[in-house]
């Protein structure tokens, strides 16, 4: 081989050398590469969990407010202050056309569907009561026999939310977090406090305020064995006591011009004094009006509902982590003040400005222990309710009563009388007919004949407008807003009535109770039209005219935190309210 040559196979086997090295150090780098790849991807996934508890509310806190109608914001927007429904309204999202999209606006109805997503045909909380078919009697949407009441002896304690069917955002917040989410619900109704807490809250709690109650914030044996130390050191304290004292106008009476005349025949008023006119002295009082239940039909119910939820607040660390917690307030003595005096009444003026106060002092709390900018808070309401309908009629605006009991009577005579049996229509509540079926089966006779034969007695009241037959109800259509859709939606088919029926605009019941005040439970604009406004952390500022369903909230705020909709939700998230 000449000089040439050998060179050359020298030059090609260092260059085969060289190659090998430098694909080798190739391969060295593309595997450091490849590693430190790896190590950014879970760095950066790691980083990503981090971000998303960093971007959700410390504390989800919801309040409800039983019985507000949206013009309440809008009425006394002259005595509110600046820092509760101003601050709301002002720094937050206010949906100002937002409505329940079914029949019946009730307080249980309402609390179960602000948190579910969905409406009674689902989720099964067709009423505060209703007719049970297979214990042939009326029971409680929270009543539960099988376990026992803490804190007090008396049956109110003996409650759960066994009958709801569906979840609520609690509860996916709870499954979401692997129960490190605390959920805790407050209310002086015992309903307020357990539907908007769903099945698997830390605790709800309610005031034991009916006849020969303790007057203790006390819970069921669905929660706890025993009370926490701080509610007992609560109800040992005296706050509850110190609001056995004179009520009186907040501001001096005579500056209350958005409100009708402090003494009117519209108005109920309390027992053990004459007429319905401040100042009322609760101490004198109190003896005639069942003792603690007239702190929960004054304003002062939900002052008193401000200081445990602060209590609970402390005591309970909630929102002092980057996991969500969920606490849910439930004021309801608006509502027990509503149906006493009315919509038009002085007191229900002083009640919301009081009222006002009250968030403001929550408010200023949360910011004082979970820090602005940590937490997220709505305001809503469960229903509306209408004026008097004696003050309507007495300025030429259509109401009246309807004696439900009469009816009763009628439409059972009218049976017997044409079928030869007695006491067929076993109850007519929440304006449904329950019929006697396994009567009606053991003696063979025609029960859709009989539906159609009620509903047709049920259209020659003058006062009812509208009958069904409710086994014809799901094959309704129709937009929201249109009362077939919305009786569609509050029709559960193993809970609901076999006839329903509705009365005119602005008639209630004839009963002692609705003589005076009002109440509520219909589709018309008055219980339908509520608040929702939403505030804080992940929420624009803004309003919107647009409609909203009282359905879409709890999907917003599952959008907002980020968790899996209720199992039931059937409304969609208020994409304009989210940042």
């Amino acid at each position: 081989m000449n000089k040439g040559n050998l060179k050359s196979a020298i030059f090609v086997c260092l260059t085969i050398q060289e190659m090998k090295k430098y694909i080798f150090y190739a391969f060295v780098i593309l595997l450091l590469l490849n590693c430190n790849a790896q190590n950014v991807v879970i760095e950066n996934k790691d980083q990503s969990e981090t971000d998303v508890q960093k971007q959700n509310p410390k504390l989800l806190v919801a309040i409800v407010v039983d019985q507000m109608r949206y013009d309440y914001l809008t009425r006394f927007d002259s005595k509110y202050g600046n820092g509760g429904f101003k601050r709301l309204i002002n720094n937050g999202f206010n949906c100002k056309n937002n409505h329940f999209n079914y029949i019946p606006t009730k307080t249980g109805p309402g609390h179960a569907s602000i948190f579910t997503g969905t409406t009674p045909k689902y989720h099964g909380i067709i009423g505060n009561d209703w007719f049970d078919y297979e214990l042939m009697r009326n029971v409680n949407c929270v009543t539960d026999n099988s376990i026992e009441p803490i804190g007090t002896n008396y049956k109110d304690g003996k409650m759960s939310p066994h009958r709801l069917i569906t979840n609520t955002f609690a509860d996916e917040n709870r499954l979401f977090t692997q129960m490190k989410g605390k959920t805790i619900g407050i209310s002086i109704k015992h309903r307020g406090a357990i539907l908007p807490a769903g099945h698997s809250a830390n605790a709800a709690y309610w005031f034991d305020y009916k006849k020969n109650g303790t007057g203790n914030w006390i819970s069921s044996s669905y929660y706890m064995n025993k009370l926490p130390d701080w509610v007992n050191d609560f109800n040992n304290s005296d706050i509850t006591e110190s609001y056995f004292k004179v009520w009186d106008t907040f501001y001096n009476i005579d500056t209350y011009i958005e409100s009708g005349r402090d003494n009117n025949k519209f108005e109920g008023g309390f027992k053990g004094k004459d007429e319905p006119t401040f100042p009322y002295d609760l101490p004198s009082l109190r003896e005639y009006n069942d003792q603690y239940n007239i702190i929960a039909e004054t304003p002062f119910g939900n002052s008193l509902t401000t200081d445990f939820t602060i209590a609970a607040i402390e005591a309970e660390g909630l929102g002092q982590d980057n996991i969500t917690d969920v606490l849910t307030v439930s004021y309801s003595s608006t509502d027990k003040v509503g149906h006493n005096f009315g919509v038009n009444s002085k007191e229900i003026e002083d009640t919301y400005i009081r009222l006002d106060k009250d968030i403001e002092r929550l408010l200023t709390e949360l910011d004082n222990k979970v820090g602005k900018g940590n937490y997220t808070t709505f305001l809503t309401a469960d229903h509306g309710a209408p004026h008097a309908p004696a003050y309507l009629q007495s300025h030429g605006i259509p109401g009246g009563f309807f004696d439900n009991s009469k009816m009763l009577a009628k439409l059972n005579s009218f049976l017997l009388n044409k079928y030869n049996l007695s006491k067929l229509v076993l109850s007519r509540i929440n304006n449904q007919i329950y019929l006697d079926r396994k009567k009606i089966k053991e003696n063979k006779l025609p029960l859709n004949e009989i539906k159609n034969s009620v509903a047709n007695e049920l259209l020659k009241y003058r006062l009812i407008t509208k009958v069904y037959i409710t086994s014809e109800i799901n094959h309704f259509q129709g937009q929201e807003g249109f009362l077939e859709t919305m009786l569609r939606n509050g029709h559960n088919q193993k809970r609901s009535g076999d006839i329903i029926f509705e009365f005119s605009p602005a008639v209630l019941s004839d009963t002692p109770w609705n003589r005076t005040g009002t109440n509520h439970y219909t589709g018309f604009n008055y219980d339908t039209h509520i608040p929702l406004i939403f505030y804080g952390k992940g929420i624009k500022k803004g309003e919107t005219d647009i409609r909203t369903d009282i359905t879409d909230i709890a999907p917003t705020i599952s959008t907002l935190l980020n968790i899996s909709f209720p199992n039931g939700a059937i409304g969609n998230p208020i994409e304009v309210v989210l940042e």
